[in-house]
């Protein structure tokens, strides 16, 4: 299994923290973020991994390399990084991992290695890291299940009061659904919109990607300074 990362945000609403640093170098418990996340999929026994760059790309490179976890990166650049969305960067990917298992991780994602473990357990060969909730918002990723715990609608724009949870960007695909995946990529990559558009054409298509709950298990998005405030103390807490 090949793990994906997306590392190629500007990440603007951090600034000035990140005016000379990309998001995924920061510090978070005098630990960068992109750091803890390899040494997880290490842990984890997934020795391959595919990280999309894009801002400040030669410092994720040098950073990375230096870290000698033995894990084989493959570093593609997204040279448009500052006019496309995260959709493109997935797109890039391609050539690296299309029909392969996959596991894909955002780079901004500050996590307990448990959730990580419950993904790679689930006898789902398709499925997604979700926290159940009830207060849901506006800005969230928010899912709708069928009966069975699979993923029927995906995204910002769904109804909270019809929504289980919010998708943590976390997710593995089998290699038919990645092959799947990216055939809708290669249509919609050009769109500015979230990866989960794609997901949701594919799930259309009849793909069965399920929602594995994440139990209270911690996970954190970090957007903005306040954001990375309160990871310095979530990250005490981590396993």
């Amino acid at each position: 299994m090949t793990a994906v990362i997306l590392a190629a945000g500007v990440s603007s609403r951090l600034r000035p923290l990140t005016t000379d640093t990309p998001k995924s170098l920061l510090e978070v418990g005098d630990k960068p973020l992109l750091q803890r996340n390899l040494e997880t999929l290490k842990q984890h026994e997934i020795t391959r991994c595919v990280i999309i760059t894009g801002y400040l790309q030669e410092m994720i490179e040098s950073f990375v390399n230096s870290l000698r976890l033995g894990i084989e990166i493959e570093f593609i650049y997204n040279p448009v990084y500052e006019q496309t969305n995260n959709n493109y960067s997935l797109w890039l990917a391609r050539p690296a991992v299309d029909g392969q298992e996959i596991v894909l991780l955002d780079a901004d994602i500050l996590f307990d290695r448990r959730i990580l473990s419950r993904l790679l357990a689930s006898s789902h060969k398709d499925a997604l890291i979700m926290r159940a909730s009830d207060h849901l918002g506006h800005e969230e990723i928010k899912c709708e299940l069928d009966d069975e715990g699979a993923v029927v609608k995906i995204g910002k724009h769904l109804d909270p009061k019809k929504s289980a949870g919010e998708s943590l960007g976390i997710e593995k695909f089998s290699a038919a659904t990645t092959s799947k995946l990216f055939d809708v990529l290669s249509r919609r990559h050009v769109h500015d919109e979230f990866y989960e558009a794609s997901f949701q054409e594919v799930i259309d298509n009849g793909a069965r990607i399920f929602a594995v709950e994440s139990d209270g298990l911690p996970c954190m998005e970090i957007d903005t300074p306040d954001d990375l405030a309160a990871a310095e103390e979530l990250a005490k807490k981590l396993q």
